[in-house]
């Protein structure tokens, strides 16, 4: 498995996205020639090398030949994709990263998704932006892509729209559950493109993971900080041994004085909102009497659901919350071939390089009720006949 980490000390931009994964080594002849089979105005990338307070990376910038005059809107943008001759994989991520984007757009807007106009972002910069990291994330093979806390500006900046507060609505509502702090740098700092990329690929933020560092890349911003290196330093790297390390939230509150049958209920919500885990734990409150904390695993960006989930279907009148790191073993859910048929299971690599199943228990409960045999023996006959 190869991760990538973003160390986005500097901020995030679709052009510093690209100058880090042309410094990873992925050539701008590919990302360029690649683009083409998108029907584009003419334009050229311009790779140069770039310092930034004595950090060297790769600056890019989009030359279009013939200056876009076209209002793009989702549709349009969608449209020149998926007829595109890229793969699908790039299509994929691609669209993945303009849905968003529209949907963003389209709540600051109060428009419909479809007709969403991009303005500044649906230009061919942006097209190549986008659809240029989609291209280097399957180029470099990156299965799975984690980030630091983001860091933010203030002031105001100039667009289409006026004058408009920092960081841009566009940016912040696609930052929505992620942790961001802010720096007083009195400029833009994330860009709506690139922080539509990072929260397309990244499923958690936080703490660089255990890995084994491979390859380093920088992508340099346009303009010279004094605060900081105007820099995003891209990590390639490999799991460390047989462990994954990623962050979470854990949400909790403890309950007391609520019907044990709303419990059940609420934890197949919590699952429903996207949990990682729920788990019912018997607690002693204040005054000895008894009761149940409930203790919630999720994604920072699923925290939101969670707590209001808690609020607004139990007894709580307050939650915890905080982020915490986790090391798990590698896993990969299979479909297997069994005397019951296809199955799912799991295949988890041990510390020592050991690999066991874990059969999944929803496929063997249909199998017993339909088969009408012991769960316990369906457990054992997948257990033989995958290991």
């Amino acid at each position: 498995m190869k991760i990538a980490y973003f160390d986005c000390f500097a901020g995030i931009s679709g052009d510093m996205i690209l100058g880090a994964f042309i410094d990873l080594g992925v050539p701008a002849e590919f990302v360029e020639e690649n683009i083409r089979k998108i029907p584009l105005e003419p334009f050229r990338l311009e790779v140069n090398a770039a310092a930034r307070m004595g950090i060297h990376g790769r600056q890019v910038k989009v030359v279009v030949e013939d200056r876009d005059k076209h209002v793009r809107n989702y549709q349009d943008i969608r449209s020149l994709i998926e007829n595109s001759r890229l793969q699908d994989t790039v299509k994929d991520l691609s669209l993945r990263i303009f849905s968003r984007l529209a949907e963003v757009e389209a709540s600051i807007h109060d428009c419909p998704k479809e007709s969403v106009h991009f303005h500044e972002i649906g230009g061919v910069d942006a097209v190549v932006d986008v659809v240029g990291a989609a291209l280097c994330v399957e180029r470099l093979g990156i299965n799975k892509v984690f980030a630091s806390e983001i860091p933010v500006g203030k002031g105001f900046v100039n667009c289409l729209h006026g004058i408009l507060p920092i960081p841009a609505p566009a940016s912040l509502g696609l930052l929505v559950g992620v942790p961001v702090y802010g720096t007083g740098v009195s400029h833009e700092l994330v860009t709506p493109t690139g922080a539509a990329i990072l929260t397309s690929l990244a499923g958690d933020f936080g703490h660089m993971p255990n890995m084994l560092v491979k390859q380093v890349g920088y992508g340099a911003g346009e303009r010279d900080l004094k605060e900081m290196p105007n820099l995003l330093r891209v990590v390639l790297g490999e799991p460390d041994f047989a462990y994954e390390t990623d962050c979470v939230t854990v949400v909790e509150t403890n309950i007391d004085d609520m019907n044990p049958e709303i419990f059940g209920f609420v934890m197949e919500r919590l699952f429903e909102d996207g949990a990682l885990d729920v788990v019912l734990i018997p607690v002693f409150m204040k005054k000895n009497r008894p009761g149940t904390m409930v203790q919630v695993i999720c994604k920072e960006t699923d925290r939101e659901a969670m707590v209001r989930r808690i609020l607004s279907e139990t007894t709580a009148t307050g939650v915890r919350h905080y982020r915490t790191d986790r090391t798990k073993l590698q896993r990969k859910i299979k479909e297997a071939t069994t005397s019951y048929g296809k199955v799912r299971v799991k295949e988890v690599s041990g510390p020592a390089g050991s690999v066991y199943v874990v059969p999944e228990y929803e496929d063997c409960k249909k199998i017993a009720l339909e088969k009408k045999v012991p769960l316990k023996v369906v457990y054992e006959a997948i257990l033989k006949e995958t290991s």
